[in-house]
């Protein structure tokens, strides 16, 4: 082989090296590239995974306490929390002696208000007016809050509320009858359908499991700042509160 032929063959595979080096740097740039991508991906699905994870804490947390309805004093440092049957009679006597200063208090802000509904005598007698009438509250309730809360003081009301084994409330007329006396809901045709349809069944539904999670065995059950609280105390601990129970005003201090 002539000198001349043995320089370009050395030429030639030095070209041959230098083509296959950055043939596998590029590969090895591709390969870099994909491992980053990759990782970039992975971490973008734990983030997901982790807003998922937390968006169904807060659905659990939705269906927990925070199903209960502030009827008033939402910015209140204490907090009072009623636990009702909607057919229950001794819910109907409590809120007929106290449901007007209890929400007289709270629109005053001395405490949050937070009401809770059950179905304990749907479970117990079999019917369904607990949980009929809670729904016809969820549909008040979209309407406003003091929708809500005058709908249910007529609810329990001495002209309105049934002997608890006539399920009465399991009838959307009857429930319609009774919100003619809201102002707010009297010839309300979006209420009225609302009452007569589906719309508010998961709402009552979802209400009452988180009644039925807080382990409540009895209704009223009054809770101040957690403590549960009897019935017949109720008055003294407004009066501490600074609830007036004659006239709904502030005492004096």
């Amino acid at each position: 082989m002539s000198k001349r032929n043995s320089q370009e063959a050395k030429r030639a595979a030095r070209e041959r090296l230098r083509l296959e080096r950055e043939k596998q740097a590029k590969k090895e740039r591709t390969r870099r590239q994909l491992l980053v991508g990759l990782s970039v991906v992975a971490v973008l699905a734990v983030v997901a995974g982790i807003g998922i994870f937390i968006a169904k804490l807060n659905d659990q947390d939705s269906s927990g306490d925070d199903m209960a309805v502030t009827t008033g004093g939402a910015k209140a440092e204490k907090t009072i929390d009623v636990y009702e049957d909607l057919r229950c009679p001794a819910c109907a006597s409590f809120e007929q002696a106290m449901g007007e200063p209890l929400q007289k208090g709270a629109e005053e802000g001395k405490y949050k208000l937070r009401v809770h509904l059950g179905a304990i005598i749907d479970g117990n007698m079999g019917g369904s007016g607990s949980q009929n009438a809670a729904r016809a509250l969820g549909a008040a309730k979209a309407v406003s809050v003091k929708a809500f809360a005058d709908y249910k003081a007529q609810l329990y009301s001495a002209k309105w509320h049934p002997n608890e084994q006539e399920d009465k409330f399991a009838d959307n007329d009857y429930l319609l009858k009774v919100s003619d006396t809201v102002p707010e809901l009297k010839d309300n045709k979006a209420f009225e359908k609302a009452v007569k349809g589906k719309k508010y069944t998961k709402w009552a539904k979802d209400m009452i499991a988180s009644f039925n999670g807080s382990e409540i065995q009895s209704t009223p059950t009054i809770k101040i700042d957690g403590e549960q609280v009897q019935p017949q105390d109720v008055p003294g601990k407004l009066k501490d509160l600074g609830v007036d129970l004659k006239s709904g005003k502030d005492e004096k201090k």
